[in-house]
């Protein structure tokens, strides 16, 4: 199972793609028309039966505009302490797996769990976050395995919207979280500032291979699933 480099962590995971875009959105901001020119004073008309120049008009007293409000300062959805994964469990499929603590392999792409035979233990992405903190926390799992052997993460295309996922963590505590959607790429065109890009919140990713070709023997496409902290 190959993946594509999601980055490399420090609290949320950024990407220099991700700075593009951001850039790009910005500049549309500055596409409104720019200040009038000033078009000089309003003439002001002589008085009726008099050669005297008109005075400048009685000065009033206006109330002063008033000062523009501050945007709201926006509330960023709460979440956990950083504290490294020790078990993943997923109640409505069964599965319960230590998790490995892995990171990237020389050419960029994820590490995967080694193939044992039994399709287990998953591994957690350490360059991500920990389950629980602010960002999304990357777990990978094999599918299938030697021996034609189901992988840990055989059943995830199973999970439905709410489904909960636990992460037993380090410091004893458990983050609960809950299937938002699952999705289906092509590891050719895999989106990975969607998978890997920075999020409000506390999330949760799990990815295994899908779409086994047997002409090749290999597998084509990735299958993702998404799950948010539960409140």
């Amino acid at each position: 199972m190959t993946t594509t480099n999601p980055g490399h962590r420090g609290g949320l995971l950024a990407s220099a793609a991700a700075g593009v875009l951001l850039a790009m959105s910005l500049a549309g901001c500055a596409a409104g028309p720019a200040t009038a020119p000033d078009a000089g004073p309003a003439p002001v008309s002589p008085s009726v039966g008099t050669s005297a120049p008109a005075g400048p008009p009685p000065a009033t007293d206006a109330p002063a505009p008033a000062a523009p409000e501050a945007p709201p300062t926006q509330q960023l959805p709460p979440v956990l302490g950083a504290s490294d994964p020790v078990t993943l469990s997923i109640p409505s499929i069964g599965v319960r797996t230590d998790l490995l603590h892995l990171g990237l392999r020389e050419n960029g792409s994820l590490e995967v769990p080694p193939d044992t035979g039994n399709g287990a233990p998953a591994s957690w992405y350490n360059g991500s976050p920990t389950p629980g903190d602010r960002g999304p926390s990357v777990m990978l799992g094999h599918v299938n395995a030697l021996g034609g052997n189901t992988g840990v993460f055989a059943e995830l295309q199973k999970l439905k919207n709410g489904d909960e996922i636990n992460v037993s963590r380090t410091d004893g505590s458990t983050a609960v979280f809950t299937v938002d959607r699952g999705a289906l790429y092509s590891k050719n065109e895999f989106p990975t500032l969607e998978v890997y890009g920075n999020t409000p919140g506390a999330e949760l990713r799990l990815i295994t291979c899908d779409g086994y070709d047997p002409a090749t023997g290999l597998f084509d496409d990735n299958y993702v699933i998404y799950a948010k902290l539960k409140a």
